[in-house]
C-alpha cells in the first residue's frame, strides 16, 4: 500500500490515490461530507485487521491476543476488535458495559483499575467477567458482594513488579505505585483467594506500554514469565492465565522506528515450553491497545481562518486539544513534539505538496497551550481545508479534556 510521507514524519498507512488522501477507500473530502461536520475522528477497520493479523502471523498460536480497550472505546471499533481478537481488557463500569455490548464470552473480558467502584465489582462479577484485584481491600470487597449474590467471583492478581519496562513512554511497575499489588505482597494474597473460595485465573502483570526498543521489551517479557513462575509456587491455586501486558508502541515523532514484532513471536516460543512445564494449566496473553489500532486513526478538522502574524503563518482550526490532548503535548508537561501533520486535501502520491512552507496549526482554545502543528511544513491552506493529524486511533476523544471552554465534540466513525 502506498502511503503519504510528510515530511518530518514516519511512515503512514493511508495511501493516496489520485492525489486524494483514503480513509477506508473513502476520498478524505468525500468523507468529510458523509461525516457531516467537522472534528471528527475517523478509524479504518481494514487497517485495524491487517495488523491483528501481522501479529498473529508471528505469534505463537498457543499466545492469546487481548485488545485493551481504554485506547479507543469507541463502541463501533470495540464491536469490530472482539471479532479479531481472544479478549477484551477494560477500566471502569462503562468500559465493561461496552464490552459485554460485543456479545463477548465475559469469561473473555477482564477488568482492571486500581479504584473499582462497588457497583462496578458487582456488575463484573453478576457478568462473569475477571476481576484484575489491585489490594486486598479490593479482594475483601469481592468476596463479600460474592457471598451476597451467591456468586463465586472470577480473579486474577494484578501484580506491580520490582522491575519496569525500559524506555517506555508510561511506566506501571516498578517502585512505589498505586496499581496492582506489590510483587512481595502477593504470597499472602494468594492464600487469602484459597481460603475465600474464589475463582482464581492468575495473574496480570503490565511493566510499561510505548516502548520502541524491542530488547526493553524482550526483557520485560523475561521478566514477566519468570515472575509468573515464582508466584505460582506460592499459589494454592492452579495458575490458568497469564496476562503480561504488550508494550509494544507506534512511532509518533521524527526518528521513531516501528517495531519488527517477529523476534518477539520467537522469543515467546522459547519461553512455552518452560512456561507449560511449570504451570501446565496456564495461557499466556498479550494485552495491547495502541499498537493495534493507533495507526489506524486520524484526527480531521478545518481551516476556519489563515492569519499571518508578524511573518508566522497560523491555520486556525475548528479543534484542539480539548478533542487531541496528545497531539497538543499534553499541556506543556512534555517537550512538544508534531504529530505527523499534513493538509489532507492538498497532498499528493508522494505525500508531500509543491506549495508547502512553514506554518502552524492552532485550535479555538483560548490558550496558547491548543496547537497541533508547530513550524511544520504543511501546504498552502485556504480557508475549508481539511487538516489531518496521523497516528490518532488511540488516546483520543476519550483522553482529552473535551468539555475544556465547552466546544462541540469531536465525531467518531469507523469506515
Amino acid at each position: 500500500m502506498t502511503g503519504t510521507k510528510p515530511q518530518h514524519a514516519p511512515q503512514i498507512h493511508f495511501p493516496v490515490v489520485d492525489d486524494v488522501l483514503q480513509v477506508g477507500g473513502i476520498p478524505l473530502t468525500r468523507l468529510a461530507q458523509r461525516v457531516g461536520r467537522t472534528p471528527f475522528f475517523a478509524v479504518d477497520r481494514a487497517l485495524c485487521t491487517a495488523r491483528v493479523a501481522s501479529l498473529r502471523a508471528v505469534l505463537p498460536p498457543q499466545v492469546a491476543l487481548h485488545y485493551s480497550i481504554k485506547a479507543n472505546p469507541m463502541p463501533a471499533l470495540v464491536q469490530h476488535m472482539a471479532g479479531l481478537v481472544d479478549g477484551l481488557d477494560v477500566a471502569s463500569g462503562a468500559e465493561l458495559r461496552t464490552a459485554l455490548d460485543t456479545g463477548k464470552d465475559p469469561a473473555r473480558i477482564s477488568f482492571a483499575g486500581p479504584a473499582k467502584l462497588e457497583t462496578e465489582l458487582s456488575q463484573a462479577i453478576a457478568a462473569g467477567a475477571c476481576l484484575n484485584v489491585e489490594s486486598g481491600h479490593e479482594l475483601a470487597s469481592i468476596a463479600r458482594i460474592g457471598d451476597a449474590t451467591g456468586i463465586t467471583p472470577r480473579v486474577a492478581l494484578r501484580i506491580n513488579p520490582a522491575f519496569e519496562l525500559k524506555s517506555s513512554g508510561m511506566k506501571m511497575g516498578g517502585g512505589a505505585k498505586p496499581f496492582g499489588i506489590d510483587a512481595e505482597l502477593a504470597p499472602a494474597l494468594l492464600g487469602q483467594v484459597a481460603s475465600l473460595g474464589l475463582d482464581f485465573q492468575g495473574f496480570h502483570i503490565f511493566s510499561g506500554s510505548q516502548s520502541l526498543r524491542l530488547d526493553a521489551i524482550l526483557e520485560a517479557q523475561s521478566h514477566s514469565i519468570e515472575l509468573a513462575m515464582r508466584l505460582a509456587g506460592d499459589s494454592p491455586l492452579a495458575v490458568r492465565h497469564v496476562n503480561i501486558g504488550g508494550g509494544l508502541g507506534i512511532p509518533y515523532f521524527p526518528g521513531e522506528q516501528r517495531i519488527d514484532p517477529a523476534p518477539m513471536g520467537e522469543h515467546l516460543a522459547a519461553w512455552l515450553p518452560r512456561l507449560a512445564a511449570a504451570l501446565p494449566q496456564a495461557r499466556l496473553a498479550l494485552e495491547m491497545g495502541r499498537y493495534l489500532v493507533g495507526e489506524a486513526g486520524i484526527y480531521v478538522t478545518r481551516v476556519i481562518d489563515r492569519k499571518v502574524s508578524r511573518g508566522e503563518v497560523f491555520l486556525v482550526l475548528d479543534g484542539g486539544m480539548h478533542h487531541h490532548l496528545a497531539a497538543s503535548g499534553n499541556l506543556g508537561q512534555v517537550i512538544r513534539k508534531n504529530y505527523p501533520v499534513v493538509v489532507g486535501n492538498r497532498i499528493n502520491a508522494r505525500g508531500d505538496a509543491p506549495d508547502s512552507g512553514p506554518a502552524s496549526a492552532t485550535g479555538p482554545l483560548c490558550t496558547p497551550l491548543d496547537i497541533l502543528a508547530e513550524r511544520m511544513p504543511l501546504a498552502h491552506a485556504r480557508i475549508g481545508d481539511l487538516v489531518v493529524v496521523f497516528q490518532s486511533g488511540a488516546y483520543g476523544a476519550s483522553a482529552s479534556p473535551a468539555m475544556f471552554l465547552g466546544h462541540p465534540p469531536a465525531l467518531e466513525v469507523l469506515v
